[in-house]
């Protein structure tokens, strides 16, 4: 099968699975059901906030109830749901309420997929009963040339799940790489995904005690990651490969998935930019004192709040530039993300101290 490129430097061979159609468009809610996984993988690229912690995350918001994680699918209208960890396997029961939940919520057409490293066929079985679509598996890097000892091809003859590989494209695996691609084209499994390598904080030191480097000073990405991709890529298969950059992964899915947040998350004082952030006007002060000397200006009410969550006044950015010279306070046009945590990228004094 040919190969065809995508955005940021990604490709794939045959079809995209249907997971991966939805994250390109930005419209896969991330569900992280746990941090724990016994598997123990020396790339794993997990932060240390979460590895090995009792969390649940929707997207980047910390969650403590169903209501916050359906909150934040409408937050980006989300056609589906991606389902990661740690290994959601090892919560089960969690991992199968939020399957059910999200149907019910949502109906059928709301498509889940589910990362996992285990290789318990009776689990697998619970999660397609439970409504899970596609299952992504990431076996341990030693059992990459071991998969005929598994139970996964009787597995396979007997489910109508969508199931395929999802690993990190290790530089010097390329041979247990190609072994595993074998086994998944021998028995008939629908995708090989390949993803680029990256240093994080959670396994810079392991990647780093394997002789590893970055690509570039620009990049976190491993040398050699894309490159032992896309030669899987250009040998000819009848299984569906696909290669995913670190890039498409922040360029693409992530930038567009913000967008669709932003336009659920955007305030009337606020401006979506290109890149899917909220420009905003912010005054620093007591609120009270704040709105006073709005309400002198003649600025009118819809065009400033108190933001309680962050301490003060936003005022919409195209009015805050005229006035902030007559207010007695530290005023700013800053850039944050959508996102639930609410990052900020960057601040512009329109009044200095």
């Amino acid at each position: 099968m040919a190969m065809k490129s995508m955005e940021a430097g990604s490709a794939y061979t045959g079809r995209l699975p249907k997971g991966c159609l939805q994250c390109r468009r930005g419209s896969k809610m991330v569900l992280l059901i746990t941090g724990r996984c016994s598997t123990g993988c020396f790339y794993c690229p997990l932060s240390l906030e979460k590895k090995g912690k009792e969390v649940l995350f929707a997207n980047e918001r910390r969650c403590t109830s169903d209501d916050e994680v359906l909150d934040e699918a409408r937050m980006i209208r989300a056609e589906g749901t991606g389902i990661t960890g740690g290994d959601p396997v090892q919560c089960i029961e969690r991992t199968l309420h939020f399957i059910r939940l999200l149907k019910k919520e949502f109906g059928e057409r709301h498509h889940i997929h589910l990362y996992t490293s285990s290789l318990d066929v009776q689990a697998f079985r619970r999660l397609e009963e439970a409504g899970l679509d596609e299952l992504r598996l990431h076996p341990p890097v030693e059992m990459w040339d071991r998969l005929d000892e598994t139970d996964l091809e009787e597995f396979l003859r007997s489910t109508s799940m969508k199931v395929g590989f999802e690993i990190p494209s290790l530089p010097e695996e390329e041979e247990r790489t190609e072994r595993l691609i074998d086994f998944a084209e021998s028995v008939g499994m629908d995708f090989v995904n390949l993803n680029e390598l990256e240093f994080s904080e959670g396994n810079w030191d392991e990647l780093k005690a394997r002789g590893m480097d970055i690509r570039d000073e620009l990049s976190s990405s491993v040398r050699g990651s894309e490159e032992v991709a896309l030669r899987h890529l250009t040998k000819q298969r009848d299984i569906s490969l696909h290669y995913c950059s670190s890039r498409f992964k922040d360029s693409i899915q992530l930038r567009r998935r913000i967008k669709r947040r932003a336009r659920r998350a955007a305030r009337p004082t606020d401006i979506i930019t290109s890149d899917g952030t909220l420009l905003k006007g912010v005054v620093e002060g007591p609120a009270d004192e704040i709105f006073d000397a709005l309400r002198k200006l003649e600025v009118e009410e819809h065009l400033f709040y108190e933001d309680k969550e962050k301490g003060r006044v936003e005022v919409a950015p195209w009015v805050l530039e005229h006035i902030a010279d007559r207010l007695p306070f530290d005023s700013f046009l800053v850039e944050e993300y959508p996102t639930a945590d609410r990052l900020e990228v960057e601040r512009e004094p329109l009044r200095p101290r």
